[in-house]
């Protein structure tokens, strides 16, 4: 793990070298991309461990989508499929998966409201979305890649942090 940490500094102190010259060709633009791919699927393997691992503990049977959503639709509604472009409107609580720590809640916030596939949303959550009908209640765990990102929010969500939605999808019009 030490040894991963260090070789992250040594990227970030090679990126941030004023004196470094453009990539002009494409091989150099490659010699450069090619660590930052391969770090970047070292962290998004050791995060869906983390989330399968929690699967398992809490026994919540949550399956595995092609693009790293872990998502089970608890309760089938009846009414109109999300599809895109269309304005989805749900009832949600979002947690941390580390502590359980609460961030964010319709309950506080109010009903939120969306057009699916526009980006007014976390990746993973317009994802998830996509595959319920109006009345669908379903748990979404959304790793960092779909979800904040290295950042986080910058209010209640850490940097790299793995999240819990609880949604209900209320409307779609």
């Amino acid at each position: 793990m030490k040894l991963f940490w260090c070789f992250c500094i040594v990227l970030i102190l090679i990126s941030c070298h004023s004196e470094r010259p453009k990539p002009k060709t494409e091989a150099e633009v490659l010699a450069y991309k090619e660590p930052l791919v391969k770090v970047n699927q070292i962290l998004v393997d050791k995060d869906s461990l983390r989330i399968a691992r929690y699967n398992e503990r809490k026994k919540l049977g949550l399956s595995l989508g092609l693009q790293g959503l872990w998502y089970k639709i608890e309760h089938l509604g009846k009414g109109d499929s999300a599809k895109l472009n269309k304005v989805a409107s749900i009832k949600y609580k979002l947690y941390l998966l580390d502590n359980g720590k609460l961030c964010y809640s319709s309950d506080s916030a109010g009903v939120k409201s969306f057009i699916i596939g526009k980006s007014d949303v976390e990746s993973g959550l317009d994802i998830g979305i996509r595959m319920m009908r109006e009345g669908d209640k379903a748990i979404f765990i959304l790793p960092p890649n779909l979800a904040h990102g290295l950042l986080g929010d910058g209010n209640c969500i850490p940097p790299r942090s793995i999240v819990i939605y609880e949604v209900e999808l209320l409307q779609v019009d």
